[in-house]
């Protein structure tokens, strides 16, 4: 990453620096010597995965998750991309508008920030403002409320009180609502809530990298660990905060456990490297047969939430490439995005579009088509 920014409290920061300096001597160092976490990283997206790695462990590890939030907060990585919009605070609910200065989509989003329902912070905004202005399209990112204070279903319910607040003025076919990893779960939800309330559906719903359930599942749930900014115990940590007491259950709570047939269009995008990987396969498969509307993309090398990256890597800039695509298909043409390199599911069990690469393959095993270590 090119730019490092800090905030807050000064030890933090301090702590954070030293520690990003650190890891990235290390990295250097090891490349040197050919030895690389994964062959097609260089030596700066290696740093970046290890220094969040190492954030998220410290942050969650605290006694009180405020200050793990600060620490979390304290050093963020950017690209050197400019996204031109404009950002104001809305009170009730709580959240922000990002518009870009020259709209060119006629689509709303509906965005719910990742951060495994338990983070929102500078990130966070980066990731609104990066898809508000690759897309052109304005873009509401409610600020929900946040695990372990808050358990289910208080994320639920702000969800529904977002979307309700975005379809007073806006019509719901020009609505996309997308989220990223415990984001991507919150967005896939508010589709069953819909349902279940009898309201119309969004033009388009897309998970990037989205968290289909909250319990283990899946080989790279562990085999994944050593690529991921974000490892297995912590998947299931953020399972455990939403559901502290079990009150509700795994299967309420994970999208995997239900019907999408009959809903809006489900658009995916995943990384071969990240370690929710077999469990996105695995719901994109299982709606597919359901007889879902559902594309899936997956990029080989790519860990959780690849799409920060931007410009700095071809996959990432591929990936926001195909996410406009999508919106612009859904919302101007009602069209569904036709199949890519890196497609492996599209369409339903009625009409399977696939791209000549491997379907995902049952029982938790995709790890065996993957480029290997």
């Amino acid at each position: 990453m090119a730019k490092i920014r800090t905030q807050g409290p000064l030890s933090h920061r301090l702590t954070s620096l030293l520690t990003i300096n650190r890891i990235a001597l290390q990295t250097y160092a090891r490349h040197a010597i050919g030895r690389r976490l994964e062959p097609s990283w260089n030596a700066e997206m290696e740093i970046g995965i290890r220094f969040w790695r190492h954030q998220f462990t410290r942050a969650m590890r605290q006694a009180d998750i405020r200050t793990g939030r600060a620490i979390f907060n304290s050093l963020q990585t950017e690209t050197d991309d400019i996204y031109d919009v404009t950002v104001k605070k809305c009170r009730s609910p709580k959240g922000t508008w990002y518009r870009p200065r020259h709209i060119t989509s006629p689509a709303t989003l509906l965005y719910f920030h990742g951060g495994g329902y338990t983070f929102n912070g500078p990130v966070s905004a980066r990731f609104a403002a990066m898809f508000a202005h690759h897309t052109g399209a304005q873009l509401f990112a409610p600020d929900y409320r946040l695990t372990p204070e808050h358990p289910h279903p208080a994320q639920a319910e702000d969800a529904l009180a977002a979307w309700r607040y975005v379809t007073a003025d806006i019509p719901e076919q020009s609505l996309v609502v997308m989220g990223d990893s415990a984001g991507g779960h919150m967005a896939l939800m508010l589709l069953q809530t819909l349902k279940r309330t009898g309201l119309q559906q969004p033009a388009l719903c897309i998970g990037l990298c989205p968290w289909t359930d909250i319990g283990a599942r899946g080989d790279s749930l562990h085999d994944n660990d050593r690529y991921d900014l974000v490892q297995s115990w912590m998947a299931l940590q953020f399972g455990q905060w939403l559901d502290p007491d079990e009150t509700f259950g795994r299967e309420a709570l994970s999208p995997i456990s239900h019907d999408y047939a009959g809903l809006a269009p489900l658009y995916l995008q995943a990384g071969g490297r990240e370690i929710l990987r077999d469990m996105i396969c695995e719901f994109a498969r299982d709606q597919q047969h359901n007889g879902a509307d559902i594309t899936l993309d997956l990029w080989d090398d790519m860990p959780h939430n690849f799409q920060a990256y931007d410009s700095f890597k071809s996959s990432s800039t591929q990936a926001l490439l195909r996410i406009r695509q999508a919106i612009e298909g859904r919302v101007e043409n009602s069209t569904a995005l036709a199949p890519g390199e890196n497609t492996l599911i599209a369409g339903s069990s009625r009409h399977v579009k696939r791209s000549g690469r491997h379907i995902c393959p049952r029982k938790h095993k995709a790890e065996r088509f993957m480029r290997g270590p």
